[in-house]
């Protein structure tokens, strides 16, 4: 098998293992809401479980990022997959609509984004 960074463009490698990583991570921190009755130590251990595959993901993102973006973009891109992926998530596995309050923030902090990747 070739190695990540011969299949994907280096700009876009992070942005698909964050992606992906953010899902693990998504399902690790909410998915056992969906399932409260399940004790909170089978939780965490499932959790945790889950998270090591986000690791998994999230290390090599960044470290392969880190040859294209700065740190700060890297936390930015982060933080906006974060919002896209729980957004997703919160409507398609929790069944929580999202509000208009809540399309309001997000586009606060794609603003914010923007002006991290902005060069002056």
């Amino acid at each position: 098998m070739p190695p990540l960074t011969s299949l994907l463009p280096p700009a876009l490698l992070p942005i698909v293992l964050l992606f992906a990583s953010n899902v693990f991570m998504t399902f690790a921190w909410y998915g056992h809401l969906k399932h409260k009755s399940t004790p909170l130590l089978i939780a965490i251990l499932a959790s945790w479980s889950i998270a090591l595959f986000e690791y998994c993901l999230a290390v090599p993102a960044n470290r392969y990022g880190s040859a294209v973006y700065s740190t700060a973009q890297l936390k930015t891109m982060q933080e906006v997959i974060t919002l896209i992926v729980f957004a997703g998530f919160s409507v398609l596995w929790l069944k929580e609509p999202l509000h208009w309050n809540h399309l309001v923030g997000f586009a606060f902090i794609a603003a914010g984004a923007y002006f991290i990747f902005h060069r002056w």
